[in-house]
């Protein structure tokens, strides 16, 4: 018979005093705790304050400061026009911003102030410079009224009224006021068409070219030095007539007078 004793031995003891303890090696593990991160407002207003004072600083310096206004103005390409000429004709807005000079509102008042420039380009030149590049009309033909000479270039356009006929430059004389020609291509292109005729002579010719005579858009003649006569007819064929042409007189050097107003069948008379 079991005694008090044996009886306590095998009765579970009820837990007291603090929980067991984890396994022995065990950890705990914590999960991290994100920071989400702020923008960085105070950098960017910086930024932006930076941006507005350099922006405002560039603006005064342009339009505002004396560091960048017009002082000077070149003029370049000139021939028969001097650059004094051509400046005082721009008409640029001395002292003011060089930012704020209308370079297109220039070209245009040179084009139309000075007829013999044919193109100007106008530049801007920092930190107080306007450039103006300009290339003059060539006369090809001249009319002959009053005394005085019409400079006519490549494109038929007259362009100076000069007292003094330039050397090399042949005479147009034009007598159409009753050709039908007239009335059906007018005046500016028959004016093309005689210029056409004299770009197209071979340089051989050319030189000794005296004056273009028309008397209709099919009836063009030329008259070089030495009393020779050349009856070149229209405009059309140009290429293939000058070719002709100097063919013809480098083959029969006596003769005075040539008609190519039918390349192909073209004719020599007079010694």
């Amino acid at each position: 018979m079991a005694g008090p004793t044996t009886a306590r031995r095998g009765a579970k003891k009820s837990p007291s005093g603090p929980p067991p303890s984890p396994p022995s090696g065990g950890r705990r593990f914590r999960l991290p705790r994100l920071r989400l991160r702020r923008p960085r407002r105070r950098s960017v207003i910086i930024i932006a304050v930076a941006a507005v004072l350099l922006g405002g600083f560039g603006a005064w310096a342009l339009y505002g400061s004396d560091w960048l206004r017009l002082e000077e103005v070149h003029a370049t390409g000139t021939e028969v026009l001097t650059p004094e000429e051509v400046v005082a004709a721009a008409s640029a807005p001395m002292n003011a911003p060089l930012a704020s000079v209308d370079t297109e509102a220039v070209r245009r008042r040179l084009l139309a102030r000075l007829p013999r420039l044919k193109s100007v380009d106008v530049t801007r030149s920092w930190p107080h410079t306007l450039g103006l590049e300009v290339t003059e009309r060539t006369p090809e033909l001249l009319l002959q009224t009053n005394g005085k000479f019409v400079e006519v270039d490549g494109e038929g356009v007259r362009f100076a009224t000069v007292s003094r006929a330039p050397k090399g430059v042949p005479l147009l004389e034009m007598t159409v006021s009753d050709s039908p020609s007239l009335h059906r291509f007018g005046t500016g292109r028959l004016l093309r068409a005689a210029v056409t005729v004299a770009r197209d002579l071979p340089a051989v010719v050319r030189k000794d070219m005296r004056t273009v005579r028309m008397r209709s858009y099919d009836s063009i003649t030329l008259e070089l030095a030495g009393d020779r006569t050349v009856m070149w007819g229209s405009r059309e064929q140009g290429a293939e007539k000058a070719k002709v042409l100097a063919g013809l007189m480098k083959a029969a050097r006596d003769a005075r007078h040539f008609d190519i107003s039918v390349p192909s069948a073209p004719a020599v008379s007079g010694s």
